[in-house]
């Protein structure tokens, strides 16, 4: 994992452009993460996998919905604020 920090970043621009091509930069502010720098195709790539998820997600739901797997609203968020107190 290549990390750089944000005047690295800025200062050799150009090489980073070049080298997110065969792997991410991590850039870092203040000994902080801030970006990662990708390949363009990557990016895409990683946009239309969670796309394709969301799709999959929402065809369940509505699979579990018109079999009538549905819970209660109430119920749903006691469950979720027991789990909050554990």
């Amino acid at each position: 994992m290549d990390v750089r920090t944000a005047n690295e970043a800025k200062v050799k621009f150009g090489e980073l452009l070049i080298k997110v091509q065969r792997e991410p930069v991590h850039i870092s502010k203040n000994g902080n993460p801030v970006a990662v720098l990708v390949a363009a195709e990557d990016y895409v790539s990683t946009e239309e996998m969670k796309l394709e998820l969301l799709k999959l997600r929402a065809e369940r739901a509505r699979e579990q919905i018109a079999a009538g797997e549905t819970v209660d609203g109430s119920e749903f968020f006691d469950q979720l604020l027991q789990r909050n107190d554990d």
